[in-house]
Order: C-alpha cells, then sequence, then structure tokens
C-alpha cells in the first residue's frame, strides 16, 4: 500500500516475478493501465502470464483477450510448461478470449464492444490484451485510422479503469520511448523488454520506461527466463539496504573495528590482528600460489567462531572445487550443517547483476559475515562479452553493496608472476581492495618457494616483511621471514651476508660461521 501526501493510498500488486517488484518499487499500482513492449522471444507473453497466475483469484479473477497472434489453445500448449501455471484455474480464475474475427471483420469498435461486456460480466481484477501492436497494424496509414485508434486506446482506458481492473496491453514495441502514439501518453506504465545476441551469449534485459506515482530503480536490468518464469537482476540494491549500507559505512567511521582472523596466525600477525570487520581483501597471485587455500581457511575460520560463510566459485562445480582444498572435507560438513553456502555460477552470459542478486540471498538464507568471490579472473570469464567492457565499474559496486551489508569479502585473483615488477591484475583490480595480500613465486638455492607480502591495509599498519610459507595438509603455514635477500620480486633473489639475518632456519649461522667465531 502506498500512501501520498494528501492521504490517498494506492494498493500495490505483487508481480509474482522475483526481482521485478523491486525494480518497480514495490509491485504494479491496482488499477492501472500499463504497456509491455518488445521485440519477438523477449519474454512479453511469459512475463504477463506469470503476472496474471499469481494474482487471479475467483473474486478478481482474470481475462486475456487475444487479437490477431497466436490463438489461445497454441499458446497454452507452450506457457503450460512453466512451473508458474496453474491449469485448475483456466476456464474459472483465468478466461482466455479470442476477438480475431471482430477487429478483421468489424473494427475495432466492435473489439472495444466485445471486451466491455466481456469485463462487465466477469468483473475482472486482470485484464491483458494481446497484440496490440496487430491491432494497430489493421488500421496503420490512415487519418481516419489514426483517429479510429486514439479513440480506442482512450475509451478502452477509460472503461477498464472504471471498472478497478488493472489492465496490460502486449505489443511488439523495440523502442518505445520513441514511439508517437497516444497509448504511450495514456499508459500509466511502460516496461520495454529486449534481447541482444553478444558473441555466443544472449543477454536480456528489461527497463522501466514509464511509471506513475512510484520510484522505480533507474537503468537496465538483466533477467532470465528459466523453468519458473521470468527472473529479474535489479541493478542496484533496494532502497532499504542501501541505507542499511549508509549506516553501517556511519557506524564503521564512527568505532573501531573488530578484526577478523583469517585462521593462518602469521597472516593474522602480518595484518596487525586480522581482517579489519567489513573489508573487502584481495588475495593476488599465480596459479598455484594457495589463493583458494587462504580462502578456504578464512571461511573455515569464521564457521569456528560462529561466523556463516558463503563461497562463490566460477571455474569449477562445488564438487571438484572442493577437492582443490585440504580443507575440503571440512567445507562439506559445513554445507551440510548450513553454516556455508556455495554459490555455483559458470554460465557464459552471466550478468554481474545476478551473481550480486544470488550472494545477496544466499547472505540473507545463511546470515553469513564471511564471503569469498574465487576467483575474479574466472568470474569475469563467467560474464556476457557486453559486460566485461564496465567489468570494473560493475565490480566495483557489487563489492560496495556486499560490504555495506556488513560482510567481509575475501576475492582471489590470478596473476601472472611478472617478475621485475609489482602488478596486480591486468585491469588494475586493486582499488576495489581495502586490503591486499600478494602471493609470488621464487627461486631460492635451485628451489622453488613461495614468498607472502602484505601490500596494503586502508587505514592501518601493517607488516612490510616477505614471509615464507608452505601449503601443507592442514592449509598455509607461515615460515621464516626473508631479510637480507635482494631482488625477491624478480624470481631469483641475492642474499646478502652484510645485512641482517631474520629469524628462523635460515637466519641461523652455519658451521663454518660458528667456528670461526669462536
Amino acid at each position: 500500500m502506498t500512501e501520498g501526501r494528501g492521504g490517498a493510498s494506492i494498493r500495490r500488486l505483487a508481480t509474482g516475478v522475483p526481482g521485478l517488484d523491486d525494480v518497480l518499487g514495490g509491485g504494479r499500482p491496482e488499477f492501472s493501465f500499463n504497456l509491455v513492449g518488445g521485440g519477438p522471444g523477449s519474454g512479453k507473453t511469459t512475463l504477463v502470464h506469470q503476472m496474471m497466475f499469481a494474482n487471479a483469484t475467483a473474486e478478481r479473477p482474470g481475462l486475456y483477450f487475444t487479437i490477431l497472434g497466436e490463438p489461445p489453445l497454441k499458446m497454452l500448449r507452450y506457457q503450460q510448461l512453466y512451473s508458474f501455471f496453474d491449469p485448475a484455474k483456466v476456464n474459472g480464475t483465468i478466461r482466455f478470449v479470442s476477438l480475431g474475427e471482430a477487429v478483421m471483420q468489424q473494427g475495432l469498435s466492435s473489439v472495444l464492444d466485445g471486451i466491455v461486456r466481456q469485463v462487465e460480466a466477469a468483473t475482472p481484477g486482470i485484464v491483458v490484451v494481446d497484440s496490440f501492436r496487430s491491432v494497430m497494424r489493421t488500421i496503420h496509414g490512415t487519418e481516419r485510422g489514426e483517429l479510429e485508434m486514439q479513440d480506442f486506446v482512450q475509451r478502452l482506458a477509460h472503461h477498464l479503469t472504471a471498472w478497478e481492473a488493472t489492465t496490460f496491453l502486449i505489443g511488439e514495441f523495440t523502442e518505445p520511448q520513441n514511439q508517437d502514439h497516444p497509448v504511450f501518453t495514456i499508459a500509466d506504465g511502460l516496461l520495454a523488454l529486449s534481447q541482444r545476441a553478444e558473441r555466443n551469449s544472449i543477454v536480456r534485459k528489461l527497463q522501466v520506461v514509464k511509471l506513475r506515482g512510484q520510484s522505480e530503480l533507474p537503468g537496465l536490468h538483466t533477467f532470465r527466463i528459466t523453468a519458473d518464469g521470468l527472473k529479474v537482476f535489479p541493478r542496484l540494491p533496494k532502497p532499504e539496504e542501501d541505507e542499511a549500507a549508509h549506516q553501517n559505512a556511519s557506524q564503521s567511521a564512527s568505532a573501531a573495528r573488530k578484526r577478523l582472523s583469517t585462521g593462518v596466525p602469521g597472516v593474522d600477525e602480518m595484518l596487525h590482528g586480522g581482517i579489519p570487520q567489513g573489508y573487502s581483501v584481495l588475495i593476488a597471485g599465480p596459479s598455484g600460489s594457495g589463493k583458494t587455500v587462504l580462502a578456504a581457511q578464512f571461511i573455515t575460520e569464521g564457521i569456528k567462531r560462529g561466523e556463516p560463510g558463503v563461497i562463490a566459485i566460477f571455474e569449477k562445480r562445488p564438487a571438484g572445487y572442493l577437492k582443490t582444498t585440504s580443507l575440503g572435507r571440512d567445507l562439506e560438513q559445513m554445507i551440510r550443517d548450513g553454516q556455508l553456502a556455495v554459490v555455483y555460477l559458470r554460465p557464459l552470459d552471466l550478468s554481474v547483476d545476478e551473481t550480486l542478486y544470488e550472494l545477496r540471498a544466499a547472505i540473507m538464507r545463511t546470515k553469513a559475515t564471511r564471503v569469498v568471490i574465487d576467483s575474479l579472473s574466472g568470474f569475469e570469464m563467467a560474464v556476457s562479452p557486453g559486460f566485461r567492457e564496465d567489468f570494473r565499474e560493475s565490480l566495483y559496486r557489487l563489492v560496495g553493496v556486499l560490504t555495506g551489508l556488513g560482510v567481509t569479502v575475501v576475492m582471489t585473483l590470478e596473476i601472472e608472476d611478472a617478475y621485475g615488477e609489482l602488478r596486480l591484475g591486468p585491469r588494475e583490480n586493486a582499488f576495489l581492495a581495502d586490503a591486499i595480500i600478494l602471493q609470488r613465486y621464487v627461486e631460492i638455492r635451485g628451489q622453488l618457494k613461495r614468498i607472502m607480502t602484505v601490500v596494503k591495509v586502508r587505514g592501518s599498519e601493517h607488516s612490510k616483511d616477505f614471509r615464507f610459507y608452505e601449503i601443507t595438509s592442514k592449509g598455509l603455514v607461515l615460515d621464516e621471514t626473508a631479510p637480507g635477500y635482494h631482488g625477491l620480486l624478480t624470481g631469483n633473489p641475492d642474499r646478502s651476508s652484510n645485512e641482517p639475518r631474520g629469524r628462523g632456519r635460515a637466519s641461523r649461522p652455519t658451521k663454518p660461521q660458528a667456528r670461526r667465531k669462536r
């Protein structure tokens, strides 16, 4: 229910389409006159069927009029395949009426009379006219036809509004915002659906072109057509979530942040107590350096402390992913216990908005406070080619929404071990992170060693040391520091005898040196 400044209220109808109510600012206003436009195959008919089956009742039935489109029997043959379709409502709560012969033989006045008679007899709550574009084509091109169409639209809107019906006109409009026609002026709401082929993927988008009396989420929103019907992925969070994000940000700024353990004592030491709560952390390193292992330890440690977690993966299926870390069995048990959710997203036409939608749903379901995205490299490969153009901007928005919800986000990023320079990915993703942990390979005395360092922790001191580490059956274990080495980032460092020795095995003097001191 929406209440205006003057005290008037408008009831909102839930659309029954996941994500669409958020885009519309709470649903469709009852008794509104709406146009749903889009090209062939964009999902117009499925969208309207989904809304009608969600709202039609015995007290407020639905009427679906077909004009010159496909006959009702053929349409229902395919619509019944969706899970929202309820055959018990057909020819009862929902009736389908064909007016094709009327428009061909007697014109628009006969169509209008037919609609009015059916509406008066049934007193429906929802009325659909499909396809409105076909009506326009039958009289297009003459001055009399244009006047007749304008009169038809105005009278149709007047009758249906007076009978308190929520109305949807379906039409094949590719760019409804540029069409010069009275229906666009009279309509209270205008939804534009589109689909576009981008290399080897298909991306569908929805835009609210017009919406009277409500504040919708602006922009283009991606959606999918699944076995359950349409599913919309809003590009922005709900307004109340956005407000909560600002509150979390202000509270974090005014109070000292709690530190979260990574599950690796040595890494916590380098971070001067752990990861600040609500931070985004980037673990960057080459293949096999242990990024996934460290991320899994971070999640496992949180669950041990009563902090549920979510892992988003893109490169391997969950079963295969769990085998990549020695903590796989622990993670499997945590999934069974409901303490951990694994979100697997790998389609090549994925959008960042869909990822955000699924992550938020998993966070709300598990009440997670720790999230791992493994990896950003796989994530970028999984999204549709069109979304890669603004991947950095979309990723910035995704991370902002997640941290705004109060969760701590750890992201892994595979980088090429470019010796001689410090690189943090091909797209300069370092600006996304509040903290960065860098992993590298180096050659020490003919052996390949792993080293780690903390590049930054925003607003906090941190260790500047390089630390050697091993990947064991229990996860990452940090070893000695590496003082005295020059050129660690080159991959083949030298050790100067004039530099002070660090702690650990490499810092102890050799036996010949000990004898000379005696």
